[in-house]
C-alpha cells in the first residue's frame, strides 16, 4: 500500500530521485519493489519515512 500511493503520488521517476534505488529508477514496478524492499530493510526504512514525512 505505501509504495502504490508513493508511486501515485510522486510517480516513479520522482520517487527515484528521492529514493535511488534501481528497482524504482529502472523499469519500476509495483512487484519489484516490493520484492527488493523486503529482502532490504535501509532501503525499506527510506520508503517508510518518505510516506510518514510526505
Amino acid at each position: 500500500m505505501i509504495v502504490t500511493h508513493l508511486a501515485e503520488m510522486y510517480g516513479w521517476e520522482e520517487l527515484g530521485r528521492r529514493i535511488p534505488i534501481n528497482c524504482f529508477k529502472s523499469n519500476p514496478s509495483i512487484n519489484s519493489s516490493l520484492k527488493f524492499l523486503r529482502k532490504t530493510p535501509w532501503a525499506r526504512k527510506k520508503v517508510e519515512e518518505l510516506y510518514i514525512n510526505g
